[in-house]
Formats: structure tokens, sequence, C-alpha cells
């Protein structure tokens, strides 16, 4: 095998070998687990309440080419509603309330779409794009800056009361209909591909696609910095068929030229005299 075709080889492998055969949630061995920047302190006064209602506006024109101005932003976004309305939940949940945050999050869920329990801490500047379907648990986090499309899943895999929900860095971008499930972490800066099912950490600033979700794309890949390009992943496994199929072709082209050469004729006729020598 070449040098370059072993490269290639390596680096298709190491990405279809991203995650390990860990339980999603436990650390392998004394491997840290990946760093997330938890979400900012929701809100505590009034006029930090129509600060980030501002910064929420900002954040849609600034994410979405289809808004034009700030009053239509108001208007007709319901993931910008959704967020407003959990915001008011969270804070009742954390004085104590159980029923009337809930209420307010079945009534946010029936006119936007969007469910997120109130329990879920969800940072500033988060955009929830159209949002039909989205679900967020109650341990969920979700970190400064994210980008959440249509029906995201942030779930649990257990019945324990305790931490049971996936935890989003700054930055994230979430694919339409992806599902991030149990207490695991998404780096900074990080993408969920489209249709995809994460159950294990995904480093900072990496492209995860797939069922389940593998890491495709490292942080050095420029695909990884396009903010908006949730629908232009790689694909690991087509990845390494790539470099198998060109490992083949390389191997072809090199015993054609053996053949060309001689070569494996010359190999023959010692065969042959070797065979008579011994009759």
């Amino acid at each position: 095998m070449s040098e370059r075709g072993t490269s290639r080889w390596q680096t298709a492998v190491r990405r279809l070998r991203a995650f390990s055969d860990r339980p999603a949630g436990e650390p392998s061995g004394t491997a840290a687990r990946v760093a997330a920047t938890p979400p900012s302190p929701p809100p505590a006064t009034l006029f930090e309440f129509v600060a980030r209602a501002r910064e929420d506006v900002d954040a849609v024109l600034a994410h979405d080419p289809a808004a034009r101005t700030a009053l239509e932003v108001l208007l007709v976004y319901p993931g910008l509603h959704a967020i407003w309305a959990h915001r008011v939940a969270h804070v009742l949940w954390r004085r104590g309330h159980v029923i009337t945050p809930r209420v307010i999050a079945h009534f946010s869920r029936g006119l936007t779409g969007v469910e997120i329990h109130p329990g879920a801490r969800v940072g500033r500047r988060v955009f929830i794009d159209h949002g039909m379907g989205i679900v967020i648990g109650e341990t969920a986090a979700v970190g400064d800056e994210c980008l959440l499309y249509k029906g995201v899943v942030l779930g649990g895999t257990s019945l324990a009361r305790t931490e049971r929900h996936p935890t989003l860095g700054r930055g994230v971008v979430v694919g339409t209909n992806a599902c991030i499930l149990g207490p695991i972490h998404v780096g900074d800066g990080a993408k969920i591909g489209s249709n995809s099912v994460v159950v294990r950490d995904v480093p900072e600033g990496a492209t995860a696609v797939g069922v389940p979700g593998k890491v495709a794309a490292a942080p050095h890949d420029s695909r990884a910095r396009l903010m908006h390009a949730h629908g232009d992943l790689p694909d690991p496994v087509a990845s390494v068929l790539q470099a198998l199929v060109d490992e083949v072709e390389t191997l072809r082209r090199r015993l054609a030229a053996l053949e060309g050469e001689g070569g494996l004729a010359g190999r023959d006729g010692e065969m042959d005299r070797f065979e008579g020598s011994g009759s």
C-alpha cells in the first residue's frame, strides 16, 4: 500500500472509530468528558428580560434571511415565542413552583409546537428555526447562541430523577429531525447532521452524522466551520469505501505495470525451472 493510500485509509478508519463502544454518558476509562460551556443564567429582573428579548430578535434576524423586520419576527416566529414562554416558566420552576410552569409550558406547546420542560436550561441568543416538533427535556441544557431546526429532540434515556438529558455547548447547530439522547455533552461549536441519532459525546467543533451518530468531520475540517451547512455533511462510511476503492485501483495499476514489464512472467519461469530440477 502506498504511503498516500495508507494515510487516507487510516484517516477514514479513525473517523469510523471516533466513538468508542462505551455506554452513553459514561467516561471511557480515565478519559475526560467533552467540555461544554454551560448556558448563561436566566434573567433575574424585568430589565434583563427585556434586554434578552431584544437579543433574541437580533439572533433571528442574523440567522434567518427570510426575516425582514423586527416586527415580523415579534409576530410570527413561534420558536421565539416558545423561548419567551419558557423563560417565564423556568423562573417559576426555579422558585419551587410545579403546576404553574408546567401549565405555561403546556399552552406554549399548543401554540408554538415546541415542547420545552420548565426545568431545562436555555441560554442567550438561542434560535429555534420553524420549531415544530422540537422537544427539550427537563435536565437538558442549551448553550448560548445555539441553533435548533425543526423536529430536534433532546431526550433522556433513563427513568432516574437525575441528569438524563444532553448538554449542548455554546454555538451548537442541530439539524432537522436530529435526536440527541442521554446525559451526553456536545462541545462548543459542534454540528449535528439532519436525522442523526447521537448517543455519545461530540468533541468541540466536530460534526456528527448518522445512526448512531459518528464524528464525520474533525474540528479543522472546513465544512465544520460553516454555520448553516447542516445539509452538506460528510459520510464516514462513504469515506472508508472510497479509500478502499482508491487503494484497489492503485494495486490494479501496479499489477498492470508488473505484467507489462514481464515481471510476473519471470517469476513463472523460475517456478518452471524449479519444478523441472526436482523431477
